[in-house]
This record gives C-alpha cells, structure tokens and sequence, in this order.
C-alpha cells in the first residue's frame, strides 16, 4: 500500500464528445467532406496548373498588384519620359561619339541637358528621341546631342601655375622663331586668351611671334569664343592691368561686358576638334600643348590612344600640360611628369 496521496486529477475527457442536439449543426454534403486521418491522403480538389508560379496568399497577391501599379507611375515630376534604360543608350552612344564615358550618376545630368532637344523636336519620350537620332542620322542633330551633354567649366588663368611655366618657357625661346601652342579644349574661350595674355606679356609685346590653336568639340562655345566677348563677372578676378591693356569695355547696347582686344584675337584660331576621329585638322609640331581637364571624360584605354597621337604632334622639348586631377602614370612611356600636372615626351631625356 502506497503512502502516496490519492491523484485527485479528473479523467481525460474524449477527444471528440458528441455535440449537443440542440447546437448540432446540419450534416456536410458527403462530396464537400475532407478526409479523415483514416481516409486515404488525396491532393487537395485544385484546379490543375502548368508551369504555375507559386500560389501566393490572397493578401500577398493584393500588395503586389499594388507594387506593380505604383512602378508605373512615374513620381519623378518629369517633363519626358525617362528610363534607365534610355540613360544607359544615351551613355553607349555619347562613348562611341565622342569616347565620354558618363558616370552612372549622371542621370538627372543628361535628362537637363537632353530635355532642351527633345522640347525643340516636340518629342515626349528619350526612346523616340534617341530612336530618331539613330534612324536619321543627322550630322546636325548629333551635333546638338553631343553639344549638350559637354562639360564646359572655364575661367581665365585657371589653374595659374601652368600660365606661369609657359611664360619661362616663351623667355628662353629666341623671339625670332614662331611659336606654337595647341590648345585642346578651348570651351568658351577664356584658356586660350590667358595664352595669349601670357605670350603678350612674356614678348613684352601685343604682336608676339605666336600662334594658338583652339580647338573644342562643342561648336557652341567655339562661336563663343571666336566673339570674345564676356560679362563682367568672368573678368572680375583679372588684375586691373591685364583688364585695362588687354579687353575693351562695352558700351550701349554692350553695357557690363568686354571683349578682348583685336590683337588677341589675331593670335588665336578657332576650329572643331573631335579627339577621337581618325584625322585632327591641326598640323605640329606644338611647342606647347594644353589639354586640361579633358581626359577626365575618357576611359584609359582612349587616353592611352590620345595622348599617343600627340607625341609626335609634340616638339621634343615640348610641353604638355593637364588637369589638376588627371595622371598620366599608366601612359609613362609616353609622358613622363615633371610635376604639378607639366609633362614632357618620355623618349627626350634632360
């Protein structure tokens, strides 16, 4: 006999108990019945699919519906529409045109930029834009269409230290010999008339035996260029000698501006210039070329292939000169650095 207290826990009740008659509810139709644990397994009564996707629950089902409408909105506000697919054509074709490989987070840059063409063309969508650019192929309108998406970011004497190494050079030239500079990305002209200013003032004279090429791939700022004339928020930071001998001051109707003076422009000569075709309209040997600022647009391999052309473009003792950002270390058997951006031809020693 056990000292152990009596279990004072009740029976287990039936896992099934009868229902109340009272609360029983009618009987399932026999064909509506699901198996019993006893019955054999048979697939669930589903209509059959082929190559289903995934049967989602109803409320998965409803937020996609809603995913996919919202991806067809365009919340971005835009005039034209515009799709990364349309900003990666835009990328392939401006590399092939004219070897600018475009960050891929220039997106709002091209859609600024491009939008203008496609309002002047009455086209509301960048495919049909870029449709009828390759269809037609009009050299016009590749113009415009590499015009626009060309960086032209310039000011006079920018980066000062190359202006002042070129004057050196110009001093120990013998002033009866002619002098040739090539100027590679001549924007809206302020690079080329600083040369100009530097040779003036390296000859102490306004008629230095000087020639500079300006050439630029955007035909625009060519135009500009060749005017000479600037507001006076671009001269502002000239000393007030170089703008008194050097610029005249509008009146009338060119109230607030000035150009540069005749014999500046006489000293220069403005061309388009494309460094990726195959022939360049301009004849060496340079003794200075001033490429800045440009081969940051373009991947090595196509600064390799530029910057092999100039060589024999370059006179021996020559000069090139480059952007503040840009090296040349994978071109070193081309251009050797002589530092701050000043290179010389790496088969002239001394």
């Amino acid at each position: 006999m056990s000292d152990k207290p009596e279990s004072k826990v009740p029976p287990r009740a039936p896992l099934a108990p009868p229902r109340s008659t009272a609360t029983a509810r009618p009987p399932l139709d026999p064909a509506a019945r699901r198996p019993t644990l006893s019955s054999p397994l048979r697939p669930a009564a589903t209509p059959t699919r082929t190559n289903a996707a995934p049967v989602l629950p109803a409320g998965a089902v409803a937020r996609q519906k809603i995913v996919e409408s919202l991806g067809k909105i365009d919340v971005s506000g835009r005039e034209f529409a515009f799709t990364p697919a349309d900003f990666e054509r835009v990328r392939a074709l401006i590399y092939k045109q004219a070897g600018i490989a475009l960050s891929p987070i220039k997106q709002d840059m091209v859609y600024s930029r491009l939008a203008r063409r496609l309002r002047a063309r009455g086209e509301h969508r960048f495919s049909d834009y870029l449709d009828n650019l390759e269809r037609s192929n009009d050299p016009k309108e590749w113009e415009e269409f590499v015009n626009a998406l060309t960086t032209n970011l310039t000011s006079f004497f920018r980066e000062a230290h190359h202006f002042d190494t070129l004057a050196n050079m110009l001093r120990s030239f013998d002033p009866k010999r002619t002098v040739k500079i090539w100027c590679c990305a001549a924007s809206t002209g302020e690079e080329p008339y600083s040369l100009a200013i530097t040779a003036c003032e390296a000859y102490n004279t306004m008629t230095p035996p000087v020639q500079i090429i300006a050439t630029d791939l955007d035909t625009n700022v060519l135009k500009h260029g060749e005017q000479g004339m600037y507001g006076m928020d671009r001269v502002e930071r000239l000393q007030r000698e170089r703008l008194q001998k050097f610029f005249l001051r509008g009146t009338g109707e060119q109230a607030g501006k000035v150009r540069v003076r005749p014999e500046l422009q006489r000293l220069l000569s403005f061309r388009r210039l494309n460094l990726l075709e195959p022939a360049w309209p301009v004849q060496g040997p340079f003794d200075a070329i001033f490429c800045r600022n440009v081969m940051i647009y373009f991947d090595k391999p196509t600064q390799y292939t530029i910057l092999k052309r100039f060589v024999p473009l370059l006179r021996p003792e020559g000069l090139m000169f480059a952007g503040h950002s840009e090296n040349f270390m994978h071109a070193a058997d081309l251009f050797r650095s002589l530092g701050r951006t000043v290179y010389a031809r790496t088969d002239q020693r001394g």
